[in-house]
């Protein structure tokens, strides 16, 4: 699988390769499809499975854009660590679980980040739901972007110590 992603990513690559290297292009067509895919499943979610109603689960009633939020994240989550461990970030030499345990980090700050801005936008700017969402991926890639390079795949740094 990870052979097959790659070579239909590289395939479009030379166009940009100007523009980008090809890891950020890779991060950008892996993370475009999986914010697409996260995207479509909030809006599927809010529209048709949870009809824009309060959604009552495990006693607790959750508002609508909130179980759209987490009906997605369920989906997005292992697709986004797959795609970032095996097709973007693969000069990484951090160990497996190192990477899962900081991928999970970033994910719960994104959760809370994703969890609060659209909270913010449709509850106190009135935005609607669809449009908070896509407002709030913006702001999250970013920062998933550059918390994945500098921190859950980066490349450790071998140090080699000469006597002498």
């Amino acid at each position: 699988m990870r052979r097959l992603i790659l070579s239909v990513v590289d395939f479009f690559y030379p166009p940009f390769q100007r523009l980008m290297p090809l890891q950020t292009f890779r991060y950008a067509a892996c993370g475009g499809y999986n914010t697409a895919l996260d995207i479509l499943i909030f809006a599927v979610s809010y529209n048709f499975i949870y009809k824009k109603q309060i959604v009552h689960a495990f006693g607790f009633a959750i508002s609508p854009h909130i179980a759209s939020f987490l009906s997605a994240f369920v989906v997005t989550f292992p697709i986004g660590f797959y795609l970032s461990r095996y097709v973007v970030f693969t000069s990484s030499n951090l160990r497996g679980r190192v990477q899962l345990v900081r991928y999970l980090m970033l994910v719960m700050a994104s959760i809370a980040l994703n969890y609060m801005f659209i909270k913010f936008f449709v509850e106190q700017l009135h935005i609607y739901p669809t449009i908070s969402k896509l407002i709030t991926t913006v702001i999250v890639v970013t920062f998933s972007y550059l918390t994945q390079k500098h921190f859950t795949f980066r490349t450790k740094k071998i140090r080699i110590k000469i006597d002498g």
